[in-house]
C-alpha cells in the first residue's frame, strides 16, 4: 500500500482533510498542487501511483476562469490510458465525467445539501473501491451541479435519493463521488460563510449542526474509500 499521491486542490477552502490524513495513515505520500495560486500541474503521472482531484467552487467547464481545469481533464485522461487508480471528489467527479465524454450541469432538482442518504448498487459490492462502503449510510453534499450524463461504460455505484448520479466508475480506475467524504463541519463553516446570501440561516446551522452530531459515522464510514484508494496504486515504472 502507499505511494505518492498527486493531489489537485482547487481553493484554499477546500482542503483534502480527511481523506488526505487518512490516505497518509496508509502509507501514501501526498503531493499537493494548488493550481489557482500559481502551483504547475503535471502532464503526466509517470511520477504518482494516484490521483486525487478535490472539489471547488468553480464549474467543470469554466476553463476561460480557470484554465488549470483543462490540465486537470488533460490528467484524467492520461490516468485513465495508463491505469492510474484517480478519485475525483465533487468537482473532480464533474471533471472526470466531463473528461471522459460526461456532461455537467445544474440539478434540476436543486442543490443537495448536508447529509444525503446513500443509494448503493448491487455493482457497489463488487467493485474494488467501494466493496467496503456498503455499508456507509450516507455522505455530506454541498453542490449546485452534478453530472447529467454519464460517459460510456460508467459502471453506476451509488445514487441520490432523486436519482442523481453519487458514486461511479467511470472507466477502469476512475472513480468518482459527488459527495464529500473528507469534510467536517469546521470545513463547512467556511462554506456556508460564503453561502449566507443563498441559504436561510437555519437551513445552514441545522446543516452543520447535523454534520458535527454525524462526525464519529463519517469517519467510520469513509475512512475505508482512502484505504482503499491506497491499496489500487499502481507501481511507478
Amino acid at each position: 500500500m502507499g505511494g505518492r499521491v498527486l493531489v489537485v486542490q482547487h481553493e484554499a477552502d477546500c482542503p483534502p482533510a480527511w481523506i488526505g490524513d487518512w490516505l497518509v495513515e496508509a502509507g501514501c505520500v501526498l503531493d499537493v498542487r494548488h493550481p489557482y495560486r500559481g502551483d504547475a500541474l503535471p502532464s503526466d503521472l509517470q511520477s504518482h501511483e494516484a490521483l486525487l482531484v478535490l472539489g471547488g467552487a468553480m464549474g467543470a467547464n469554466d476553463d476561460e476562469t480557470c484554465p488549470w481545469l483543462a490540465t486537470t481533464k488533460d490528467l484524467v485522461r492520461v490516468a485513465a490510458e495508463t491505469t492510474v487508480p484517480t478519485l475525483g471528489v465533487c468537482l473532480g467527479h464533474q471533471l472526470a465525467a466531463v473528461a471522459l465524454g460526461g456532461e455537467v450541469g445544474p440539478n434540476p432538482h436543486g442543490s443537495q445539501l448536508g447529509l444525503v442518504p446513500m443509494g448503493w448498487t448491487e455493482a457497489a459490492a463488487r467493485d474494488e473501491l467501494t466493496r467496503g462502503l456498503t455499508a456507509t449510510r450516507f455522505g455530506v453534499h454541498w453542490n449546485n451541479d452534478i453530472v447529467l450524463r454519464a460517459p460510456d461504460d460508467t459502471v453506476v455505484l451509488a445514487t441520490s435519493p432523486g436519482g442523481e448520479l453519487q458514486v461511479a466508475r467511470f472507466a477502469p480506475g476512475i472513480w468518482g463521488v459527488q459527495l464529500h467524504p473528507e469534510v467536517d463541519e469546521r470545513i463547512l463553516e467556511t462554506w456556508a460563510e460564503d453561502d449566507r446570501e443563498r441559504y436561510d440561516e437555519g437551513v445552514l446551522e441545522d446543516v452543520l449542526r447535523k454534520v458535527a452530531s454525524a462526525r464519529e459515522a463519517l469517519v467510520v464510514g469513509w475512512r475505508p474509500l482512502a484505504q482503499a484508494l491506497a491499496g489500487l496504486n499502481r507501481p511507478v515504472a
